[in-house]
């Protein structure tokens, strides 16, 4: 089973590669995506890291939960699950 996890206050000039091997420390990562705006392609100053197992994500949680990264201190807990937004009415 896997574990996808949140990580949030990111420093904008994070890359989907720095999140990777920041994480790998703590176990084997499946994936490591820092979210971009559509539109300027710039960080949005959050991602997600997902690992191949739950014990090694939790030990993820557990050590790197508000610690300092490019002196921001980082948020990082289970992702949830993608919810339904309304349409927007754009015109």
């Amino acid at each position: 089973m896997s574990k996808k996890l949140y990580v949030g206050n990111l420093p904008y000039q994070t890359n989907d590669q720095e999140l990777s091997d920041l994480f790998s420390a703590q176990g084997a990562v499946s994936s490591a995506t820092v979210i971009t705006d559509k539109f300027s392609g710039r960080s949005k100053g959050f991602g997600f890291v997902e690992f191949e197992n739950d014990d090694e994500g939790q030990k993820a949680i557990d050590a790197l939960n508000g610690s300092d990264v490019g002196g921001r201190n980082i948020v990082v807990n289970e992702a949830r699950p993608m919810t339904e937004r309304p349409q927007r009415d754009d015109r």
